[in-house]
């Protein structure tokens, strides 16, 4: 049976918005496999300078990305869509093994297959050091805050 993960394109604000929205929720669960089967089996990844092709190379870089980026916390807002394609903006907040804290702010171009699974991801990331007193994501988003936008700054 092929896989499918709903909903499908073309998508409408609706779809959009939960597409994000579980996007959101199945990456704060920092479970690379779990996450890694939202996308197709070759699909294909930008993430900063990294580029990979596949569920195995997904999951291998959600595994090391996570032992690093301790306590991750992400907040996905969609930007745009059109037919198969989606834009989202996005903050993380997390802290490395020093203690140090960030908030990564990124951009990201999502492209769909006819199933609902993602063939194409391309993340634009940087990074900001903050201070523990300054960090406002903890944890995954509670369900009333669902589809709420994200601050700029």
């Amino acid at each position: 049976m092929p896989e499918d993960r709903p909903p499908h394109p073309p998508f409408t604000l609706e779809t959009a918005r939960k597409k994000v929205q579980a996007a959101e929720d199945a990456w704060n669960t920092r479970d690379p496999h779990r996450v890694a089967l939202a996308y197709t089996p070759d699909s294909r990844w930008r993430n900063r300078d990294t580029f990979l092709t596949g569920r195995e190379e997904i999951v291998a870089f959600l595994t090391a990305k996570w032992e690093r980026e301790q306590e991750y916390a992400l907040r996905k807002s969609l930007w745009s869509f059109d037919g198969n394609r989606i834009a989202v903006r996005f903050q993380y907040e997390w802290h490395d093994a020093d203690g140090q804290w960030w908030r990564s702010y990124g951009n990201e171009l999502w492209e769909f297959d006819e199933r609902g699974l993602m063939r194409r991801r391309e993340a634009s990331i940087n990074d900001v050091a903050i201070d523990a007193s300054e960090r406002r994501i903890h944890g995954p988003r509670p369900a009333a805050e669902a589809g709420a936008d994200i601050p700029l700054a």
